[in-house]
């Protein structure tokens, strides 16, 4: 997500930001930049091209992911479940 943002949401001058964050059931990040327009689009990859992979990975990895149009820009995230004795370091019986 984040090299989509820099090589297709990025404008001259306006950075991208990224946000992670952990709850008890789930890792969310997400990746916001300034171009609204440019929305993800999944597509099937040429076996000898170096690029466009990220969102079938994406896909493959996440629960869920969207995307969220802002005023100016975007932000895509994606969430991954996490098992509870990930967040708190022991499993409850």
């Amino acid at each position: 997500m984040c090299t989509n943002a820099l090589l297709h949401g990025c404008l001259r001058d306006r950075l991208f930001r990224v946000e992670t964050s952990l709850t008890g059931t789930a890792l969310r990040i997400a990746v916001t930049d300034p171009k609204g327009e440019r929305l993800p689009q999944g597509r099937p990859a040429d076996p000898y091209a170096q690029f466009g992979r990220g969102l079938l990975i994406v896909r493959t990895l996440v629960d869920r992911w969207a995307v969220e149009h802002l005023a100016v820009g975007k932000t895509v995230w994606a969430e991954m479940a996490v098992p509870e004795m990930a967040v708190t370091g022991r499993a409850d019986a």
